[in-house]
């Protein structure tokens, strides 16, 4: 069973930055695409960003357009998602997913086999 672990959440008032990471427990990290999706109190589940296996294709969700940015780490062993510019509605719990059949971006949850425990990033305003 693979497991994800994210790291890097935290409390930062609004208008800072964060930078998550995501770590996978077995060498199959790098031949799939990641993503990163958040769940606030009370809302669904939603899509954050993507990133493909060669880490050359990149998605994001309009609301973190411009602010966000995922990317591996050239030993191809971590994703990270720096989020610059936080508001107060980017509180939630931030969630690692990786999948085992695709390696082309997608903001489905559905093309993601294995998730972390989450990391909670709480934006104070």
């Amino acid at each position: 069973q693979v497991q994800l672990v994210e790291s890097g959440g935290g409390l930062v008032q609004a208008g800072g930055s964060l930078r998550l990471s995501c770590a996978a427990s077995d060498r199959t990290f790098s031949n799939y695409a990641t993503g990163w999706f958040r769940q606030a109190p009370g809302k669904e589940r939603e899509f954050v960003a993507s990133i493909s296996r060669s880490g050359v294709g990149t998605y994001y969700s309009d609301f973190v357009k411009g602010r966000f940015t995922i990317s591996r780490d050239s030993a191809n062993t971590t994703v990270s998602l720096q989020m610059n510019s936080l508001e107060s509605e980017d509180t939630a719990v931030y969630y690692c997913a990786q999948s085992r059949r695709f390696t082309i971006v997608s903001s489905s949850p559905d093309d993601y086999d294995y998730w972390g425990q989450g990391t909670q990033v709480t934006v104070s305003s």
